[in-house]
């Protein structure tokens, strides 16, 4: 392959890296689409729950049939501590049950319909000022941006995450062998088809097993912290799927390793921009980013086409959701201290609202009125002495979303913007071990 110019190379083809080629060649931009497997194989190849805001803001449709599994956005959603009995239902959560393999392949066939040139089974050999080497040639460009997930090219160097920040996520999607038998166990759990019953807490604080039954499927997603001697994702679904003989054969799915801290402080590094896993832009409490990487992803394609600059994404990233991604780290952060029997009594309570479970569900900041607020005040006092760590990182993630609207516009100015970060965060329970690998020293 003969060395050609790009105003911008993406390395990763998965939704976020295909949605900022995508985005970038809507500008009339030359990019170049960079995979290291083949297309069909890139990304999460599972269902992910992933709000409708984040569709709107990235300037992308939101997902229809089949892409959109069921009827499209979720049905009831109920929230249960542990397995019961204390639970929330929400009706009519903006959010969609999202078949990656289709989005995926979504963004994919848009991009190369506008231009994207699309290269697959390739890897970067090397970073060079003159561009990059790839197992396919050479591909001369300014401007380079690495999509390729935590466990990817590594285009910028990035301080570890400790084995207690990484989330062991599965999903399956497998045949009902039994449909009277799960719709018994439906309905012994309060809910409908179609419902989504989110049993929280059952592997340490900081662990789901959610669940779905529609037509003749039954969708299983999971999540845990395994380094706190629990059961993995995996191993969740396996005995899920052992206890209940009425789930029958796997139809698709996958897991994947999650990292879960706030965003990288500084998601820029000369000519490399970090998005989506690679630059942990991934929502803790949620414990995922294919979101925040369609949102990032639009926000870095304008940047350089208005700009010509990936420091403006950062920028801009860091002004509008830095604060919010950082405080949902420290909510995921105290889950951990919990039990199941304590998130329903947080629930009983009133200390976890509706309003703050369905904004934790869409990934925003929750709305409260005055009404809300005195509410959630009241409850807090009411609940065990044991549960009030949840004040001080209420108290921090305020002061968060302040701080990171000042995200200083000059690189200069970055280290005494992130000697603050480090302040608010340790105010929020964050240890200084955890510090030094969240906010890495930066000058210059």
């Amino acid at each position: 392959m003969s060395a050609k110019r790009y105003d911008l190379v993406v390395v990763g083809a998965g939704s976020a890296g295909a949605a900022c080629a995508l985005a970038a060649a809507r500008y009339g931009l030359r990019v170049a689409l960079l995979e290291r497997q083949r297309f069909d194989k890139a990304g999460a190849r599972w269902v992910n729950g992933v709000p409708g805001w984040c569709f709107d803001a990235a300037g992308l449709a939101r997902p229809a049939a089949p892409e959109a599994r069921g009827a499209g956005k979720h049905g009831r959603f109920h929230l249960v501590g542990g397995y019961g009995p204390r639970r929330l239902v929400i009706d009519d959560l903006d959010s969609y049950d999202v078949d990656m393999r289709r989005l995926v392949e979504r963004l994919q066939r848009e991009a190369a319909t506008h231009g994207v040139e699309m290269i697959d089974e390739a890897t970067v050999t090397a970073f060079n000022r003159g561009g990059v080497s790839t197992t396919s040639g050479e591909l001369r460009t300014d401007l380079v941006v690495d999509a390729s997930g935590w466990t990817g090219a590594r285009l910028l160097p990035r301080q570890p995450l400790a084995v207690t920040d990484l989330c062991a996520a599965a999903q399956e999607v497998r045949r009902v062998s039994d449909p009277a038998a799960a719709l018994a166990f439906f309905h012994e759990n309060q809910a409908e088809p179609g419902d989504i019953i989110c049993f929280s807490g059952v592997e340490g604080g900081y662990s789901i097993l959610n669940l779905r039954l529609e037509g003749d499927e039954f969708s299983i997603l999971t999540g845990s912290i395994p380094s706190d001697g629990r059961l993995s994702g995996q191993a969740m679904i396996r005995r899920f799927v052992r206890e209940h003989p009425f789930i029958g054969e796997r139809i698709f799915g996958g897991a994947r390793v999650i990292p879960l801290a706030p965003a990288n402080p500084c998601l820029v590094g000369g000519r490399v921009a970090l998005l989506g896993d690679s630059g942990c832009q991934v929502f803790a409490a949620h414990g995922s980013g294919v979101g925040a990487g369609l949102v990032a992803a639009r926000m870095l394609a304008d940047a350089v086409a208005q700009d010509n600059s990936l420091w403006a994404y950062n920028v801009a990233w860091q002004r509008k959701l830095g604060g919010l991604f950082a405080s949902s780290y420290l909510f995921a952060r105290y889950s951990r201290t919990l039990s199941g029997a304590d998130i329903g009594e947080m629930l009983e309570s009133g200390a976890m609202s509706e309003a703050s479970v369905r904004a934790t569900m869409t990934q925003q900041l929750p709305r409260l009125g005055f009404g809300d607020l005195y509410g959630m005040g009241r409850a807090v006092t009411r609940i065990p002495r044991r549960l009030r760590g949840l004040v001080p990182v209420i108290s921090a993630s305020a002061g968060l979303q302040l701080h990171y609207r000042r995200y200083p516009e000059k690189r200069s100015d970055l280290p005494r913007w992130l000697a603050g970060l480090r302040r608010w965060l340790w105010l929020g329970g964050i240890s200084r071990g955890d510090l030094d690998r969240h906010v890495p020293p930066i000058t210059g």
